[in-house]
């Protein structure tokens, strides 16, 4: 299992400078720059343009700026003529162009003022965020797939099956909009983009629009594969020796059937932390998702890699991690 690990590890290495690559060849092949009168929104004069280029490395060929990010490509030297290495393989994730002075690192971790708790800074907001539609995914679709299983041929069992698809069918973004008229505009009970997100009420709305994709995607799966288990003839075996219908369920068949489940839940749990784009841009929600966003229209390109590059190895850790989950669950399972 440790060889395992070990070598799951090293393969991130290379996914990483992948997904870096590809991104940096896709942000200099879209037309503008972090200086342009659209994407800075100041007219700046062109040589205060080409200063700002030069104090960014923005003036050296694509293949150097690249380089230069990863940390593998010397920024200067020292005063002692050895050379400055300072980029991801050094733990720095770049200046931003747009926030004056700050590096990523330091925007996406820092809590907003001092002395504030990690969980305020952007990164934290999102996974909060993140944690919350996960545990509301999860606790609804779980009880709706083993109901609808269990009930299977019933009218529990179709409702489920209408809700579920109803709700992997309606984009976030939509259910956001009918959400937001419904409880901010008709009812007023909910705020829409609040001010201040230190109460619970503007948690609500994000966390259902995150958690609904994934509730439904968790009760259609919980409930085939619930049915397929409790076909199988140690179920049979189980009810001829005379056990009772929970004790089968939760003993027997809720264990086997939550092996296909798991091996969706950690890619799950990464994909709403860097999947809330939208939703964080519609409620205004000060967090990673919101930031990303305004980064492309503003072609900073560091916040843009490094984003990614936090997104992908929160990704990658999740995989990994439902791999390790995956054989305790079922012992079976061996790895070479």
């Amino acid at each position: 299992m440790l060889q395992f690990v070990f070598r799951r590890t090293l393969w991130i290495i290379p996914v990483l400078i992948t997904i870096s690559l590809i991104t940096f060849v896709m942000m200099k092949s879209t037309p503008g720059g972090p200086f342009d009168v659209t994407s800075s929104g100041r007219d700046m004069p062109k040589e205060t343009q080409e200063l700002l280029m030069r104090r960014y490395h923005l003036d050296e060929p694509d293949w150097k700026q690249y380089l230069i990010y990863i940390g593998a490509w010397p920024t200067g030297n020292d005063a002692a003529g050895a050379p400055i290495f300072k980029g991801v393989l050094q733990g720095d994730l770049g200046p931003s162009y747009q926030y004056k002075g700050r590096g990523v690192t330091d925007i996406i971790f820092a809590p907003p003022s001092v002395g504030g708790s990690r969980w305020e800074s952007r990164f934290g907001r999102t996974a909060t965020l993140g944690i919350f539609g996960f545990v509301f995914g999860v606790a609804l679709g779980l009880p709706l797939g083993i109901l609808a299983a269990v009930r299977h041929n019933t009218w529990l069992d179709y409702v489920s099956l209408f809700v579920s698809t109803l709700f992997v069918s309606t984009p976030g973004f939509v259910l956001a909009i009918f959400l937001m008229i419904i409880f901010g505009l008709w009812l007023k009970w909910l705020p829409i983009a609040a001010r201040t997100w230190n109460t619970w009420q503007p948690w609500l709305l994000p966390s259902f629009c995150l958690g609904v994709g994934l509730s439904a995607f968790i009760a259609r799966l919980t409930r085939a594969t619930m049915l397929e288990v409790l076909r199988q003839d140690y179920i049979r075996t189980a009810r001829a020796k005379g056990l009772s219908q929970n004790l089968i369920l939760i003993r027997h068949a809720l264990r086997n059937s939550m092996i296909p489940v798991a091996t969706v839940l950690g890619p799950a749990l990464a994909g709403l932390v860097t999947g809330s784009f939208f939703i964080e841009s519609m409620f205004s929600f000060p967090g990673m998702g919101r930031m990303f966003v305004q980064a492309i229209g503003q072609r900073d390109y560091s916040v843009i890699l490094g984003t990614t590059l936090l997104y992908a190895g929160l990704i990658a850790v999740a995989n990994l991690t439902v791999d390790i989950v995956y054989a305790w669950l079922d012992p079976r399972i061996s790895y070479r």
